[in-house]
């Protein structure tokens, strides 16, 4: 009986096993995936359009001190302060009736002095026949003949001193010397005007406008590395044309070119100060700002360039699809170089008559089949934009940073070039983050008296500023300044609050956004601080800024 069932299991089972095998020899066999329709360029040498990316300063072309020439009170100020003046505008107007009285009393002494001459001719032509007779003595003629020269030459020393008292009245009404914009005027009516104040106001000319921005050292040595070996193609300096873009991204419409470029490296920045013209007609830029230049006109010779859809990341870095020769899908790593409007140029990876994958990239994998479609590769298209697509015409990203810029052209990166000017841009696209930034005390940012400029020295320390905001998202920036206590204290915290407003507009264009900067009122200096204190603006970083 259990031998029975034993058996009886043991067929049961067996017949499970057959039936089970005899159900999968029944199954289908899978059919090949079907092949991936692709678009797909051809990879050719060529020359690509390169734009670079800088960050720039405006400056008049003209900025003229509009000074006292003569010591006296200014009576009154007849400009309006800001205004556009136009050459020959009576800007400001002193006391005239000393000056007046001056001039009158040389009128009165020329006419002394032409008296005593005409006596002296008359004396001269009387003794000059009597003495020719023999009648007087040649003493005679010599004194007489002396009396007459004395006489014009005090005529014509009472003759400059009309001149002179004439140019000084005419100075008391002074006048623009060229046609732009006006500042504030720096003294007031009824101040006593002397040669150690003497300066009034400042008149910028607004057409043309410079644009300044800097190169450093090593990007201007790689600039004459790559166009010495023929890998970089450049037209003459004054070939370039000039681009501005300004803080709010829009394109300024009248187009520049390159004007100067200095032969000497400043010794305070480490750079290479290069000058842009640019045709300013209705005023719309302004002595100060700070804008991105981007230069068009040079080229990279005998290029791979690929739109930049056809470029993936991956965890080794850039990559592309690729069609082999059995028209089956290859993953190819590349290195990436310039971010030249649509396309990327393609440093190493990618040669002549591959087969690159422009769409449905999601859907390859290694080996698998593919139906290519070749298309034309799109035109070279050049972004003057107000971000992205930009030249790194040195290549070295991190350079850049240090010396007040950004890289460009890579995944890190963004696309996003920049070198300010002595420091004004910042690193935007560094391509590792920096740990959070803490509370540190200010750093402080001088101006010329007078001046709401940032100059060399304090827009390189901007420049470390921007870095450490950009390498640091969270971090908020605080921007404080002083008021001297001496002269016109609207005056004063006016100027304060005009050099706080460069500083934000140069972060602002370093890439840092508005609402991480809070801008302070300015604090009034006292006796015991230093006398430069009243040309600061201090910059204070801060995890919680706010407030």
């Amino acid at each position: 009986m259990t031998s029975g069932i034993r058996m009886a299991r043991l067929c049961l089972s067996l017949g499970l096993v057959v039936g089970a095998a005899a159900c999968h020899d029944k199954t289908p066999v899978a059919s090949a995936r079907p092949p991936v329709n692709v678009d797909v360029i051809n990879v050719a040498l060529r020359d690509v359009p390169v734009v670079f990316d800088y960050v720039g300063q405006t400056e008049s072309s003209q900025q003229v001190e509009i000074r006292a020439r003569v010591n006296g009170f200014l009576e009154k100020r007849i400009y309006e302060e800001g205004s556009m003046v136009h050459q020959g505008d009576v800007m400001f107007q002193m006391d005239r009736k000393p000056f007046q009285a001056a001039l009158d009393a040389a009128h009165a002494e020329y006419a002394q002095q032409k008296a005593r001459l005409d006596v002296a001719q008359a004396n001269l032509n009387r003794v000059r026949p009597l003495a020719a007779k023999n009648a007087l003595s040649q003493k005679d003629l010599d004194d007489s003949i002396g009396q007459q020269q004395a006489a014009a030459a005090a005529l014509e020393q009472a003759r400059a001193n009309v001149t002179s008292a004439s140019l000084n009245l005419g100075y008391t009404t002074i006048t623009a010397p060229v046609t732009g914009l006006s500042s504030f005027a720096k003294k007031q009516d009824g101040s006593y005007i002397d040669a150690s104040n003497s300066l009034l106001t400042y008149v910028a000319k607004l057409d043309p406008m410079w644009i300044n921005f800097s190169l450093s050292e090593n990007e201007m040595l790689s600039l004459r590395t790559q166009t010495k070996n023929g890998s970089l193609k450049v037209p003459g300096i004054g070939e370039l044309e000039a681009v501005i873009v300004l803080a709010d991204g829009s394109v300024f419409p009248a187009r520049g070119h390159i004007k100067f470029a200095d032969a000497s490296l400043s010794e305070e920045t480490g750079t290479y100060l290069i000058r842009a013209e640019v045709p300013n007609p209705k005023g719309s830029l302004r002595p100060g700002q700070f804008v991105r230049i981007k230069l068009l006109g040079a080229q990279r010779a005998n290029s791979v360039a690929v739109p930049q859809v056809a470029v993936q990341q991956g965890p080794r870095g850039a990559y592309v699809w690729t069609v082999d020769k059995d028209d089956k899908a290859q993953q190819r790593a590349v290195e990436t170089g310039e971010w030249n409007g649509n396309d990327w140029v393609i440093s190493s990876g990618l040669h002549a008559g591959d087969h690159v994958v422009i769409d449905n990239t999601l859907k390859l994998m290694p080996g698998a089949p593919v139906k290519a479609n070749l298309v034309a590769t799109p035109s070279d298209d050049v972004n003057v934009g107000g971000q992205g697509g930009a030249a790194d015409a040195g290549g070295a990203s991190a350079e850049r940073a240090g010396n007040g810029g950004t890289g460009a052209g890579g995944p890190a990166s963004g696309g996003n070039t920049t070198n300010a000017k002595a420091g004004a841009g910042a690193g935007a696209g560094a391509a590792t983050q920096a740990p959070a930034t803490t509370a540190t005390g200010p750093t402080p940012l001088y101006f010329a008296p007078g001046s709401a400029s940032l100059d060399a020295q304090s827009a390189t320390a901007l420049a470390a500023v921007a870095q450490q905001l950009s390498a640091s998202p969270s971090t908020q920036v605080v921007i404080s300044g002083y008021t001297d206590s001496s002269g016109s204290y609207a005056q004063n915290e006016r100027l304060a609050r005009e050099r706080a407003a460069t500083v934000r507009a140069a972060l602002i264009v370093a890439g840092v956004q508005n609402a991480r900067i809070d801008m302070r009122k300015p604090a009034k200096i006292v006796a015991a601080d230093p006398p430069e204190k009243s040309r600061r603006v201090d910059v204070t970083l801060s995890p919680a800024a706010g407030g």
